[in-house]
């Protein structure tokens, strides 16, 4: 159960990762007044943001990995349990 926990936590995790990005985007354009055109700030919003979707299922298919290679090491263990015996 305790390999479920960081899981359980990652849609958490990406939520405030991606309030704190867009709050911070939105501070910088309202600062920079018009150094930066509208559209340019929304091409730079839309590229983080699949940026972001593509590490997300990177984050996922290496977290699936991850518990693979623990259930792998449980079920060795138990064999070498098996085998002592």
């Amino acid at each position: 159960s305790t390999a479920n926990a960081p899981e359980d936590d990652a849609p958490n995790r990406y939520s405030r990762t991606e309030r704190t990005t867009y709050s911070r985007y939105s501070r910088d354009a309202n600062s920079s007044g018009s150094s930066l055109p509208t559209n340019t700030l929304e091409k730079r919003i839309e590229e983080l943001e699949r940026e972001l979707a593509k590490e997300r299922q990177e984050n996922a298919r290496l977290m699936k990995v991850a518990q693979d290679k623990e259930e792998l090491i449980g079920k060795l263990k138990e064999e070498i349990d098996l085998l002592n015996r």
